[in-house]
């Protein structure tokens, strides 16, 4: 028997590795994409709406309903990241306008209408600064009751990249992220320590880049456009696959290793302003011992490894798919 693909929403600021997560979605057969949210990110959320709409009908998946969301944190001001995903968010390549427009509603009733009438549980993936999804939460918490589980890229363990310690989309918008992780379903964290690991290689890119296919071209040419370590001014640099590992975790769950612990956001102001603070401790200390520390604590379960060759392997394989037997 034929497993039932999985419903998933994405919450993204589309963005050049959102834009590679949305390729995939639609494009692996064990996804149900029901519906795409915008927010304020990478690029202003107008700009994020018209890329998510350029990408799904490149992607030959223009019915998709698209919805315009938050336009601005809950209080800090939108700081976009227009040195990563160029002016436009999707790497300066001339992309077309789309030919159709979001969804008379709001990112928050979309989701929210959405979630309520799938016939199973849904997974929620932002792959974005979580102010559409705090919003969610805190307006229609019924929704919990039909969400099988939140895999969310954002966060790190180590290192942050928007400051030392904080990862841009919980740095964008804390409190939002703050909501997201006392939500009572279950949580899964795609932070910076395995999203910067999954790395395409520079001949897989080219061939990408020469498909006779749009979407896979995309997928090229957007690679391309994201240079990753080792070596990112070397002559064959790979290209990093971000969000879109994030959604290769929903399809291939075993791929990803993760561990339950406890996560908090700092929110005061200053150096620590966005860090994901994750307790990796194997007993209590003496803030637990002397009362100084909550008692109750949200477990996440939060990605420490990935098997890089499986997940590059699964993304390939999905957005190289002959379309005619999709």
């Amino acid at each position: 028997m034929t497993e039932q693909p999985i419903p998933v929403i994405i919450d993204c600021d589309t963005g050049v590795d959102d834009a590679l997560a949305l390729l995939f979605a639609v494009r692996h057969p064990g996804l149900d994409l029901r519906a795409v949210t915008c927010v304020a990110g990478n690029t202003d959320v107008d700009g994020v709406v018209r890329n998510t709409l350029t990408v799904l009908e490149v992607a030959g998946a223009p019915g998709i309903p698209v919805a315009r969301g938050a336009e601005r944190p809950l209080i800090e001001a939108v700081r976009v990241a227009a040195h990563v995903h160029g002016q436009d968010g999707m790497g300066d390549l001339g992309l077309p306008a789309p030919a159709r427009r979001p969804v008379d509603v709001d990112a928050v009733t979309l989701l929210r209408r959405e979630i309520l009438a799938s016939p199973r549980p849904v997974t929620l993936i932002p792959t974005a600064p979580l102010t559409n999804i705090a919003l969610l939460l805190r307006t229609h918490p019924e929704v919990t009751r039909n969400i099988e589980r939140i895999v969310f890229m954002g966060g790190a363990v180590a290192t942050g990249n928007a400051t030392p310690v904080a990862e841009f989309n919980v740095w964008h918008d804390p409190e939002a992220a703050a909501i997201l992780l006392t939500a009572e379903v279950p949580i899964t964290m795609y932070g910076l320590d395995v999203f910067q690991r999954v790395n395409v290689q520079g001949a897989d890119i080219r061939r990408l880049r020469a498909s006779a296919e749009p979407g896979a071209r995309l997928a090229g040419a957007l690679l391309a456009h994201r240079p990753s370590a080792p070596e990112p001014d070397g002559d064959d640099p790979s290209g990093g696959l971000g969000d879109a590992g994030a959604v290769c975790a929903v399809v291939d769950p075993a791929g990803l290793t993760t561990r339950p612990l406890p996560v908090e956001v700092s929110l005061a102001p200053g150096a620590g302003r966005g860090q994901t603070i994750v307790d990796r401790r194997p007993r209590p200390g003496e803030a637990e011992i002397h009362g100084g520390a909550p008692q109750r604590r949200h477990l996440v379960d939060v990605g420490l490894d990935v098997d890089v060759e499986r997940y590059v392997k699964l993304y390939l394989e999905t957005v190289e798919r002959d379309q005619d037997r999709s």
